[in-house]
């Protein structure tokens, strides 16, 4: 039996990275990253201080699922916030606890980086993802999320 492990993306994995990631954006049903946007993120994961780290779970040397996480900080408790970006197991490889296995993984970060909390959001349709996170106890805030495009403020 494999082992899973869990690996920093390196400039070696980022294709690897690059894959799950356009993997995630088909279960989400949204375009993957374009050209221009791999270039960013390749650039953004090598810098000595990274605007995002990512994270492959590997099952022996398979690529099975993949995290990223930034930070924010909490002027109400002074101290920082991991935010949880993306979360993400292969179908054929979901239900085999891989997946909590990536989230207590990014738990486990905050809580050597001395984070406050942890936050993420979730679709309102990715039911199994909503019943994961209400069965650990997470709570739903009452908080409406906005955004506005880069084009909106260029």
């Amino acid at each position: 039996m494999h082992e899973f492990t869990i690996e920093r993306v390196t400039e070696k994995t980022f294709p690897e990275f690059l894959d799950l990631l356009g993997r995630l954006a088909v279960y989400e049903k949204i375009d993957p990253p374009d050209e221009c946007a791999r270039l960013r993120l390749r650039e953004d994961i090598r810098q000595d201080s990274p605007k995002f780290e990512g994270y492959i779970g590997r099952l022996g040397d398979e690529p099975v699922g993949f995290v990223t996480f930034f930070f924010m900080y909490s002027t109400f408790i002074a101290r920082p916030t991991l935010y949880l970006e993306d979360i993400f197991v292969l179908e054929e490889c979901r239900g085999r606890g891989f997946g909590k296995r990536l989230f207590d993984f990014c738990v486990n970060e905050a809580r050597i980086r001395g984070c406050g909390r942890m936050e993420w959001m979730v679709l309102t349709w990715n039911e199994p993802s909503i019943r994961f996170y209400e069965r650990i106890g997470a709570s739903r805030l009452g908080w409406y999320t906005y955004r506005l495009e880069r084009e909106q403020f260029e």
